[in-house]
């Protein structure tokens, strides 16, 4: 077993991490990957366990490149004020091959994820949550945060004194450079947002960023489009229905 904490008064938790998470009940998501929520000592955590991998990514995992558990404690260290409290990770081996591993975090307590106001019609406050969206975006690209899958479910917001506060979760897949004009506006496409409300947000963040308003919307509103239709393309590979 491999773990490292932010403090030292978590190390009891990570050495007996699979106790902890085996005995969880608040399983709150559950795919390739788990999060459960967990108590420690009266604070409520979140624990990720990730999938075990296939036998070649265990190789990879080993001895070519970090653990998604490793990767998504670091780039939260990277990245403190946009995410919430990381706590640590674990990993475990099996036969010398990367097996099971786990990344802590705090509880982040937030009302809503930018998928309600983008899905709901008559969401409270919808355009200015979506100006305040962009000025979050406009501070994680200022310093160089690229997410990868800056997706509307892992982007978490808290409405506390008539303002908003954003985080930002699963982030083990980011890049840390300066990014140009189409690279910022593509941070957007996953979003799948509807033009009208990509328009609030990309004429809020072309000010911010300085830039022609009418330029930022046409590269914003094509990369957006691009992405729906290579999704929609696979769904109907797939035989599934495609969304608008």
């Amino acid at each position: 077993m491999k773990f490292k904490s932010i403090e030292e008064r978590y190390e009891a938790l990570l050495k007996d991490i699979k106790n902890y998470f085996l005995s969880a009940t608040d399983s709150i998501h559950k795919a390739r990957n788990e999060i459960k929520i967990i108590d420690f000592n009266g604070e409520s955590l979140v624990v990720k366990s990730f999938k075990i991998p296939s036998i070649l990514n265990k190789i990879v995992y080993t001895f070519f490149r970090d653990s998604k558990a490793k990767k998504s404690y670091e780039n939260s260290i990277k990245i403190i004020d946009f995410v919430p409290k990381p706590i640590g990770y674990v990993e475990f081996k099996k036969f010398g091959l990367m097996h099971e591993s786990y990344f802590v975090s705090e509880n982040f307590k937030y009302d809503f994820t930018i998928r309600e106001p983008l899905l709901q019609a008559d969401f409270k406050d919808k355009e200015e949550v979506f100006k305040a969206f962009a000025r979050f975006t406009y501070k994680l690209h200022e310093q160089g945060i690229f997410h990868l899958d800056y997706s509307p479910g892992n982007i978490l917001i808290k409405e506390e004194n008539e303002d908003y506060i954003f985080k930002i979760v699963d982030i083990n897949r980011m890049e840390f450079k300066p990014l140009d004009l189409d690279e910022r506006l593509k941070n957007f496409a996953k979003l799948w947002a509807k033009d009208e409300d990509l328009k609030i947000i990309i004429k809020e963040y072309s000010k911010l960023i300085e830039s022609d308003e009418e330029g930022c919307l046409r590269i914003a509103l094509k990369e957006s489009q691009a992405h729906k239709d290579r999704k929609n393309a696979k769904k109907r590979l797939r035989g599934e229905a495609v969304v608008d």
